[in-house]
């Protein structure tokens, strides 16, 4: 059955390819069958109903945390005691003001059934083990069920997923596409599916764990030695020292498997991702592989050419479950998915999947967190991926400069480095993982990230990403339980204290907005909106800060500035990071003038993002230079005008 499944599929994608490009990719399924069989070419692609231009603006958001109005953030504070926000809280009038502030995209964190510590046994669902699970409301990356949503934000945990549904309906109503995660490095330790559409199988349902490894086993295996509780460390106790009938320090498990960080051992440390276990992709434990590779010549194939390779290969079982997650939820209505710590799966594996989802959906956005620039180009050009976090790159660089660690002098490197995929490069000065900007550990003000972001959103065509509460200046203050100051938790029941007063009773207006508050998101709402609708911004980029920093009067290490453009439109952009007011006279060579095809004379150009112009002198030579009053953390963005 296999085996006939996949020359339909080859011989249906290979018609496809033959119709050419302009050919009309395959839909989902209905339903995920047991073969994973595709009704290829058969149908229409499935289409959004929203449909989004140039550069895009992704804004994440947890739900558990974003429409909790509970304001007692007691330390390990249960859901009764500090609330938690539902999918309901997404109101029309919610969505529209995300919409408003420039996202055209919205990601909503911890939506899949993830461990928690509730008993929902009136609806199913087994108890999670506190023992295994990270804080009170769970790590939203413990993924327990890949095809329902966390119980803890439905009003009705049993019609959890018609609540979700009428979510991305709303979602996308107010003009939003819809992303989720997914994670297929790990699953939680107690991962079972009680959702999941006929003929689907559990991860390890049909594993053989008499043997470390095998290629169609989803997890790796400790033969013969059972799993044991990490031995704590700093005083750490589940749920805080609180009593519960499942806090032992005992969790069955035998044999043990490989924790989701790769670790071996049947007792995993504390800092190891203990709540999770390791899926297997068919990687040998020595690290070799046991499926198929990608001929040579690949990287320059486009994604048809990729999903007509794999259809009539025998890849892994782990493989083809995460395709039958992913068909489930493109069916549903989502609109793309970031894919959590891609970089420790094989890129042949996200050739595979993402070539299948570009088949159904050419136009579903495929974000990939990943640390390692030297996979960088094979995880875009094989693995198919749109985007990746440009995290240890420009963030790192930008946030050096915030903390006043570094100059700006590194960031021209880094851009040259990312030649050919600055494209591909998401950009953010905030999300779950790091600090927020405001809090005293990062930059301690919120007014620092202004020319961050200036710098972050105008720099390549790839999208910019906000973290919700950004945009008022949310410190991150309070420890919460498991998450401590400064990150906001994404483990705890808790709420967002700058997200409470936006949301104002559910108005979601400035009211309650001090006046630094409303100030910040009017900027963001301008910067990201004159993002989202630029076609300078996804067009030609040109340095300006090598430069300025020899022949620039007054350029200090702690500006940075390049030019962009496209069409007829043609923009300066220059950011201050320092903590002083400058002038400065920029310098633009004459190869800039040139692309610009501008005459010698005198020209205006028009900041973007505030009120305010400069003039710019074109020379007999074509060199040009232009006067500009900088002030302290700001970002300036210059169009000439015509």
């Amino acid at each position: 059955m296999k085996t006939i499944s996949r020359l339909i599929l080859a011989t249906a994608i290979t018609a496809n390819l033959l119709a050419g490009c302009d050919a009309k990719p395959t839909a989902a399924p209905s339903a995920v069958e047991p073969e994973h069989t595709h009704k290829a070419a058969s149908a229409e692609a499935i289409a959004s109903p929203v449909e989004t231009f140039g550069k895009p603006v992704i804004y994440q958001v947890l739900p558990r945390l974003f429409g909790n109005t509970n304001a007692t953030n007691k330390f390990w504070g249960t859901m009764e005691e500090n609330g938690v926000g539902k999918f309901s809280d997404f109101t029309p009038e919610a969505l529209q003001q995300i919409r408003a502030l420039g996202a055209d995209y919205i990601w909503y964190t911890g939506s899949l059934h993830h461990a928690v510590v509730r008993d929902y046994t009136a609806f199913g669902i087994s108890n999670d083990d506190p023992d295994v699970v990270k804080g009170r409301a769970g790590s939203p990356y413990a993924v327990k069920d890949y095809y329902t949503v966390n119980p803890d934000l439905a009003n009705d945990p049993g019609k959890r997923l018609e609540e979700f549904k009428a979510l991305v309906e709303r979602s996308h109503a107010a003009g939003l596409k819809v992303i989720i995660d997914i994670v297929p490095n790990h699953v939680a330790r107690n991962y079972q599916s009680l959702a999941k559409p006929e003929g689907v199988r559990d991860f390890g349902a049909d594993d053989d764990t008499s043997v470390a490894y095998a290629r169609d086993n989803n997890f790796y295996y400790v033969p013969g030695e059972p799993f044991l509780v990490p031995v704590a460390e700093d005083g750490y106790q589940p749920l805080n020292g609180e009593a519960h009938p499942l806090v032992d320090g005992e969790f069955a498990e035998t044999p043990a498997k490989w924790t989701g960080n790769g670790s071996r051992a049947p007792q995993p440390k504390q800092d190891d991702w203990y709540e999770t276990v390791k899926i297997n992709f068919g990687v040998r434990p020595d690290g070799s592989h046991d499926f198929p590779a990608l001929p040579a010549g690949y990287a320059q194939k486009d994604y048809r050419a990729h999903a007509a390779f794999w259809a009539d290969k025998d890849v892994p079982s782990s493989w083809e479950k995460f395709r039958q997650i992913t068909d489930y939820w493109l069916a549903f209505g989502i609109d793309g998915f970031r894919y959590d710590m891609a970089g420790m799966v094989p890129v042949e594996f996200w050739s595979y999947l993402n070539s299948s989802i570009k088949m159904q959906k050419p136009d579903a956005l495929l974000l990939a967190e990943i640390y390692q620039p030297d996979l960088y180009r094979n995880y875009v050009h094989l693995g198919k991926m749109d985007y990746l976090y440009d995290k240890v790159g420009t963030y790192d660089a930008i946030r050096a400069v915030m903390e006043g660690k570094a100059a700006t002098d590194p960031l021209v490197e880094i851009q040259e480095s990312l030649s050919g995929i600055e494209d591909n490069m998401l950009r953010f000065m905030e999300n779950h993982d790091e600090q927020r900007i405001a809090s005293p550990e990062f930059a301690g003000n919120a007014e620092a990230g202004k020319p961050a972001m200036v710098v972050s959103a105008a720099l390549s065509g790839a999208p910019t990403l906000v973290y919700f509460g950004q945009e008022l200046g949310e410190p991150g203050a309070g420890d919460a339980g498991f998450g401590k100051a400064s990150r906001t938790t994404i483990f705890d029941y808790w709420s967002v204290p700058t997200i409470r007063r936006w949301n104002n009773e559910g108005n979601f207006n400035s009211e309650k907005l001090s006046d630094a508050e409303q100030s910040l998101q009017g900027f963001y709402r301008t910067l990201l909106t004159f993002s989202r609708q630029s076609p300078a911004l996804t067009g030609e980029f040109f340095d300006l800060h090598q430069v300025n920093r020899t022949q620039g009067e007054n350029y200090s290490d702690k500006l940075y500035s390049f030019a962009r453009w496209a069409g007829n439109e043609r923009l300066l952009v220059i950011a201050n990071f320092g903590d002083r007011d400058s002038t400065t006279t920029l310098r633009l060579p004459k190869a800039l003038i040139e692309a610009w095809q501008l005459a010698p004379g005198k020209y205006t150009l028009t900041n973007q993002l505030q009120q305010g112009t400069a003039k710019m002198v074109v020379r007999d030579d074509l060199s040009a230079a232009v006067s500009l009053d900088t002030p302290r953390l700001s970002g300036q963005i210059l169009r000439l005008s015509h």
